[in-house]
């Protein structure tokens, strides 16, 4: 995944603890605080990062979310097209780490399932 190394990589398996004891992508967003939080101002529903969950795995995909916001060009594009769209820079990001939980979700099930049939041949 661009923008994760090796020491993020390291930390994310770590504070994962097991892929297998989360029902869904939701419920890791949930444990990971990038679960968006609806709040209403005015008339307008908006959403807020959750300041709850691991933040030590919340850090990491920060990381991560930082480094591709940056340099990579799908990233790039998607926050600018948020931007253009009216959300705010930081309503960007949130969704951005968001996207990148669910990559790292699939990801952690599909080393899961790679492990599971490597140990079972």
């Amino acid at each position: 995944m661009p923008g994760c190394g090796a020491l993020t990589a390291a930390k994310i398996v770590g504070e994962t603890a097991g892929v297998r004891r989360f029902r869904s992508k939701d419920a890791y967003a949930r444990h990971n605080g990038t679960a968006p939080l609806p709040v209403w101002s005015s008339n307008r529903a908006r959403h807020r990062l959750s300041r709850t969950g691991n933040r030590q795995l919340n850090a990491a995909l920060h990381r991560i979310a930082l480094t591709q916001a940056r340099w990579h060009p799908e990233a790039k594009a998607m926050i600018a097209r948020r931007v253009a769209s009216g959300d705010s820079g930081r309503e960007a990001m949130r969704i951005l780490k968001r996207r990148l939980s669910d990559v790292v979700y699939g990801a952690l099930q599909a080393d899961e399932q790679t492990s599971t049939t490597q140990a079972a041949a």
